[in-house]
C-alpha cells in the first residue's frame, strides 16, 4: 500500500495529515482557532482550500478546481411580453407564467377533499384475561410447589 500524500493545515502550518483526512482535521481547527479562522476563507471551488481572505479572488481565479462550467452563465429562458400600449395592462389568462409549483391544479377541483377524522373502535375486545394467564403459567410450572401435588 503506498504512503497517502500529506497536506498542510491552513490554519496551524505545523499541522500535516493525510489528504483523505483533512476535511476532518479542518473543520476541527477551525473551531480551535477562530481568531485565525475570521482572517480566512473557503474556496467555492473545493472546501478544502482555506486561504487568506484577501487573497481568496486570486486563488479562485487560478484554483485547479475550476472548470468551464463554472465560468458560464447561466442560461435561462427568457420571457417576453408582446409591447402593449401604455393604458393597455395585461391579462392574467394570457400573460401569466406558468407555475411550477402548482402541479394538480387541474385536479384541484374533481377529487373530493380529504378530511382526517379519527378512529375509535366500536367494541374493545380482549383476548385474553390475564389473571387466566397467570393461572396456566403457574399450574404449568415445575418449579412450583402445587404442581409437586399432582
Amino acid at each position: 500500500m503506498e504512503p497517502e500524500d500529506l497536506k498542510t493545515c491552513p490554519y496551524v502550518p505545523n499541522h500535516r495529515m493525510p489528504a483523505s483526512r483533512l476535511q476532518y482535521h479542518l473543520a476541527s481547527c477551525k473551531k480551535k482557532n477562530p481568531k485565525i479562522a475570521k482572517k480566512m476563507a473557503n474556496c467555492k471551488y473545493n472546501a478544502c482550500h482555506v486561504v487568506p481572505i484577501e487573497r481568496l479572488k486570486e486563488h479562485e481565479a487560478n484554483c485547479t478546481e475550476r472548470t468551464a462550467v463554472d465560468d458560464e452563465p447561466f442560461n435561462l429562458p427568457k420571457v417576453s411580453f408582446p409591447s402593449l400600449e401604455p393604458s393597455e395592462k395585461p391579462s392574467n389568462a394570457a400573460h401569466q407564467i406558468p407555475d411550477t409549483d402548482i402541479w394538480n391544479e387541474d385536479n384541484m377541483h374533481h377529487s373530493p377533499s380529504f378530511i382526517l377524522q379519527t378512529f375509535t373502535p366500536k367494541m374493545l375486545v380482549c383476548e385474553s384475561d390475564p389473571r387466566e394467564l397467570k393461572k396456566e403459567v403457574t399450574d404449568n410450572d415445575p418449579n412450583n410447589y402445587k404442581s409437586w401435588r399432582k
